[in-house]
């Protein structure tokens, strides 16, 4: 009887094919994420100063985006309740900027009566300070000798003439006016455009998937910047008023611009607080008796901010808005950096903005990327691999 042999397994090359178009298309996608991460450094370390050469055009572009952003909401719920979309849009922006100069004027107006009482306030700093050198005399004896030691070659010191204070805000009124009403203009503009936008990206694209995630994306954006900014404005309120009503308690003058101050000043993370106690510490020194009573407004505000930023907020604003405050500070001083004050208001609702953004399409994972790991954490493989599979089935 002859045996018959088994039939030999033959390997099918396809398998081999997939994985080297596999290993092959790993390659290229890496290739071109480290091609994206460095025109991304590149870009954020030569946009500051593009931005900040034209600032008159990208600063009130920046602030209008945000400004849409954050009034788009309102302009719904009351393009909802039976207002046209036009009004919706103006009423919107006129609300928002009648609180802004309501809080400006609550500000301004006691510091401005405060105004002639700033010199003696200034000498009542100065006194203090003059207490305070007199009892470490040996330290200004060593800044004498080191002076002396650095003026021995005999050179002159030049003194430069810088403009007053007056010459500066003369200088600055008009740009700053004409930037106030481009943004609010453009900011207008955005926000009665906003429906005709959704229409296009719902019904203007071929693929209504595309569509429907483009939009879900920018309504995510606009929802979590502006819950953001009402709850947080509603905490800086009650921050102010309990500021208000603590200064009042303790006699300080003016306390409603001081509570406004603070509610204001407590938009800035880290910063804001740190010169609210500089202010009051500065206020209460040069008015008080002594050094210890001058600083007590100071300290009870910094108790009360300690509270408020460990306890209060984060239970409020919950996980969904907690933010690293690495990046807090990066974004703080990077978008002062390019524009000064308003760039460090525009800090935290921009770092919103990317921060939705980069829940949709993926964060990137920078330091797995430096150890071989994709860029993002989409599995693109595994989905070509099972419409590959599929095609050929």
């Amino acid at each position: 009887m002859s045996e018959t042999k088994p039939p030999e397994e033959t390997v099918s090359p396809a398998p081999r094919r997939r994985s080297s178009r596999h290993a092959f298309a790993e390659q290229e996608l890496r290739l071109i994420s480290s091609l994206v991460l460095l025109i991304g450094l590149g870009l954020f370390l030569a946009l500051p100063f593009v931005l900040s050469i034209g600032s008159v055009v990208f600063l009130p572009v920046v602030t209008a985006l945000v400004l849409t952003v954050i009034l788009s909401p309102l302009a719904d719920k009351l393009n909802g309740w039976g207002l046209p979309n036009a009004l919706a849009s103006l009423a919107a922006l006129l609300l928002f900027f009648a609180i802004l100069l309501l809080a400006l004027a609550l500000i301004l107006q006691p510091a401005v009566a405060l105004f002639d009482d700033v010199p003696a306030m200034a000498q009542g700093v100065m006194a203090r300070f003059g207490e305070l050198r007199e009892r470490f005399a040996w330290i200004a004896t060593l800044n004498e000798q080191l002076a002396a030691l650095m003026n021995s070659d005999g050179t002159r010191e030049v003194v430069l003439a810088a403009p007053s204070l007056l010459e500066q805000v003369a200088f600055a009124t008009p740009s700053l006016i004409l930037e106030t009403i481009l943004t609010l203009l453009m900011a207008y503009f955005m926000i009665e455009a906003r429906v005709r936008l959704r229409q296009r990206l719902l019904f203007g694209r071929a693929s209504f998937g595309t569509s429907i995630k483009a939009a879900r994306v920018i309504r995510e954006v606009q929802d979590r910047v502006a819950a953001y900014i009402l709850t947080v404005g509603s905490i800086n309120a009650m921050v102010g008023v309990v500021v208000a009503l603590g200064a009042w308690a303790l006699g300080v003058d003016a306390p409603i611009m001081w509570g406004g101050l603070a509610a204001l000043l407590n938009f800035l993370p880290y910063v804001g607080p740190i010169v609210m106690v500089a202010l009051l510490g500065l206020f209460g020194i040069g008015t008080a008796d002594t050094v210890v009573l001058g600083l007590v407004p100071a300290a009870a505000y910094l108790a009360l901010h300690t509270v408020e930023a460990n306890l209060v907020t984060p239970s409020i604003l919950g996980a969904r808005f907690t933010m690293n405050p690495v990046l807090i500070l990066i974004a703080l001083s990077y978008f002062t950096w390019i524009w000064g004050v308003f760039g460090a208001l525009l800090s935290v609702p921009i770092l919103l903005m990317l921060t939705a953004l980069f829940d949709h399409i993926g964060r990137p994972n920078l330091v797995g990327f430096i150890f071989g790991e994709p860029l993002f954490a989409t599995d693109l493989f595994g989905e070509a691999e099972t419409a590959e599979t599929a095609a050929q089935q």
